[in-house]
């Protein structure tokens, strides 16, 4: 069986922002995909939607449901990551002020992406954009 879901997602759209991880839930949900899985993957998307939101020129998140796999792709044109090592250290965020008195900002998006997936690869040039793809297995 192969499925697969685009969301686009527009920088600094924080009203509709987690639309697309919800619906990617209720998807996996009534495909039947077990809860361990839906709440890794749900985390993983909701962190790269917001990230879309807070940091980038606008992107979209996608997922491919594939035979006892999921693949999550978060893609965006933006500023770019300078520095990934830094950028996937838990608690660094390059998110501002307004941001982060709406809650957001801490520093975990990058980290909990990698932490929930049983894959995980991130790609960026700087003033291009960022590429980020995740693999969970639907086996477990």
């Amino acid at each position: 069986m192969t499925y697969e879901l685009k969301f686009d997602v527009e920088r600094g759209d924080f009203e509709t922002a987690g639309l697309a991880s919800r619906k990617i839930k209720k998807t996996l949900q009534q495909l039947g995909i077990n809860n361990k899985t839906i709440r890794q993957v749900s985390i993983a998307g909701y962190e790269g939607e917001m990230n879309l939101a807070i940091h980038s020129d606008g992107g979209y998140i996608s997922l491919m449901v594939l035979d006892g796999e999921l693949v999550l792709v978060i893609e965006d044109t933006g500023p770019g990551i300078p520095d990934i090592a830094l950028a996937m250290q838990e608690g660094y965020s390059t998110a501002g002020d307004e941001v982060r008195e709406m809650g957001f900002g801490a520093g975990m998006g990058l980290p909990n992406m990698r932490n929930n997936s049983d894959a995980f690869e991130i790609n960026s040039e700087p003033g291009v954009g960022t590429r980020i793809e995740m693999h969970f297995n639907t086996k477990t």
